[in-house]
């Protein structure tokens, strides 16, 4: 069968050198011209926040942990880590998890059309390590526990319902979570070295309190036909969800999941790749390994990933050089920021507000290199639309 290309379909047979990496792309591409700079330019040198931007993009800190949010009364959560953004008239809602445990729980920010804080609350409590999560097509958060059969709880980002834990969709140690509207189910990520790729697919769609859990299944190999069987005992009392069926694929260390355009793409943090899942022709392929890459990789240890509507991806690194990379329709792969002086931390959160001009994300432990030294950002500036 035909490869082909992870974000537009062509496709792949050659590689060819993209900012000093080999990138696998069908032969009618040609390499970028300036190794080092993607298609917002090179970064500048970092802004008072610490932050490197290309040019036409600033920042500023929205909420730091342990601190009150703008003039509110709501004090910012640790660690700080998955998030989502939501509209909210003609303003805007940032949800972001807390990966403490105990205590772990969400938290939310209300904007104003203009931008400024109007609001910030908790969504979630007294639950454990909330990694990341997804959003629903019906304005749900889901809020994944990174721990041994964690849960995943349905919060409400404008904080009037209570939160609600869904059994149904397994008890393991969850990452991230994407919604397909169109075959109506939910891919979840799972964060250990021998995890799995997993989909739940509601009795009703828009409600999670029931359904089906499948396993993701296929050959040796990184890439051709998938199929999905059916998780016998999703609670994982006596035998973990991933070795209750035989065969499933494994993945070493599942992170972030993003669905756009019949595609879901996720990561793994275990070896540095991006995969996509064709679920239109149920076929899974990579999209980015950095063992293919000849020369400094652009992209280390993947973590949380968003996307735009231009079709770019924006991956976050969890270390690394502190970096949120872009990889572009046309298969270019290269930092779009970088922050200074935190190594001791890593990305998260990564996501765009309702109108697509500001990214928003956290510095999970900031300059301190704790949990309670969380930053979360907001970068304004001439995104492709």
């Amino acid at each position: 069968m035909e490869r082909r290309s992870f974000l537009r379909g062509a496709v792949i047979g050659t590689s060819v050198t993209a900012f000093g990496g080999t990138l696998w792309r069908g032969a009618a591409y040609a390499a970028p011209a300036q190794p080092g700079a993607g298609p917002y330019g090179a970064l500048g040198s970092p802004d008072a926040n610490g932050l490197r931007l290309p040019s036409g993009f600033s920042s500023r800190v929205i909420a730091r942990s342990g601190q009150k949010v703008g003039s509110t009364a709501y004090t910012w959560h640790n660690a700080p880590d998955g998030g989502a953004c939501y509209a909210d008239g003609t303003g805007w809602i940032y949800v972001s998890n807390s990966e403490i445990n105990p205590s772990g729980g969400a938290g939310a920010v209300r904007f104003s059309s203009t931008g400024a804080i109007t609001g910030a609350y908790r969504i979630l409590s007294s639950t454990r390590q909330n990694c990341a999560g997804g959003k629903t097509p019906w304005n749900t958060w889901l809020s994944c526990e990174e721990v041994d059969r964690g849960y995943v709880y349905e919060t409400d980002p404008w904080g009037v319902k209570a939160a609600v834990r869904r059994d149904a969709m397994g008890r393991f140690k969850h990452e991230a979570a994407a919604a397909d509207p169109v075959r109506r189910t939910i891919y979840l990520t799972e964060d250990v070295t021998d995890g799995c790729f997993y989909r739940f697919t509601p009795t009703t769609w828009g409600d999670l309190s029931a359904g089906r859990l499948e396993v993701l299944k296929m050959g040796s190999g990184t890439s051709g036909p998938v199929t999905w069987a059916t998780v016998p005992d999703p609670s994982g009392a006596s035998t973990a969800t991933r070795n209750q069926v035989s065969g499933a694929k494994r993945f070493t260390g599942g992170e972030g999941c993003y669905y756009a355009d019949d595609t879901c793409w996720f990561t793994t943090k275990g070896d540095n790749r991006v995969w996509q899942y064709n679920a239109a022709a149920q076929t899974i392929e990579l999209a980015y390994d950095d063992s293919l890459v000849s020369g400094t990789a652009p992209l280390t240890g993947v973590d949380n990933v968003t996307g735009t509507s231009s079709g770019d991806l924006f991956v976050a690194e969890d270390g690394g050089n502190m970096e949120i990379c872009v990889i572009t329709p046309d298969d270019v792969v290269a930092p779009f920021l970088r922050i200074d002086g935190q190594s001791g931390s890593e990305i998260t959160g990564p996501a765009f507000s309702p109108d697509g001009k500001r990214l928003y994300f956290s510095s999970q432990r900031g300059t301190s290199g704790s949990s309670s030294g969380g930053i979360t950002y907001e970068v304004t500036g001439p995104f492709r639309s």
